[in-house]
């Protein structure tokens, strides 16, 4: 359990004492990852409609996340900042595949990281992606990787700050379907 005390600047009063505390999600943080995962998913749908939809009804299914926190191989965790939920960070650990020009290691992937909006630039999401880190390097990762879109400036500028580098670039070609079928 750790519990960090965070000051945060306020336009009024110059600098303010914000309680921080990370921690391993539970059942009863559904409802409230229920609103990061709705922040995280408009961002995705705003920004890239073609891929991404608005979801009918809850964010994620109720099982789908208590297979989450019951997997082992997952580490689902989330920041609390004055007794509110303020972000989360999703991170696995796998194998890489099995062939002969890639050399095998164990590593982490953070699968989804998101701070609420209004807790953004207060060292949220620098808390969390610590708390993804230590959780692959006590699960035995050698290394973490991560997705990140193109439009989403800011957070490819915060990983970077945090020693993120690039790895590849996945392309996309749209295929004109009248075009090709004639």
């Amino acid at each position: 359990m750790e519990v960090k005390n965070h000051r945060s600047k306020t336009a009024e009063e110059g600098k303010q004492v914000m309680k921080t505390h990370a921690r391993q999600a539970s059942a009863t943080d559904y409802d409230d990852l229920c609103e990061l995962f709705n922040e995280i998913d408009t961002l995705h749908h705003v920004n890239l409609p073609h891929i991404f939809q608005k979801p009918n009804g809850t964010a994620r299914e109720r099982d789908y996340y208590l297979r989450l926190i019951a997997d082992e191989k997952i580490g689902l965790f989330v920041v609390e900042a004055d007794g509110e939920l303020a972000g989360f960070v999703h991170v696995f650990v796998r194998d890489t595949p099995v062939f002969p020009v890639i050399i095998p290691q164990h590593y982490a992937v953070i699968d989804e990281i998101v701070v609420k909006s209004e807790f953004q630039k207060h060292g949220i999401g620098k808390m969390l992606m610590e708390k993804a880190q230590e959780w692959a390097t006590a699960n035995g990762a050698a290394f973490i990787e991560l997705n990140v879109y193109e439009f989403n400036k800011n957070a490819i500028s915060f990983y970077e700050r945090l020693g993120y580098q690039t790895l590849s670039q996945k392309m996309r070609k749209k295929i004109d379907v009248k075009k090709a079928a004639s």
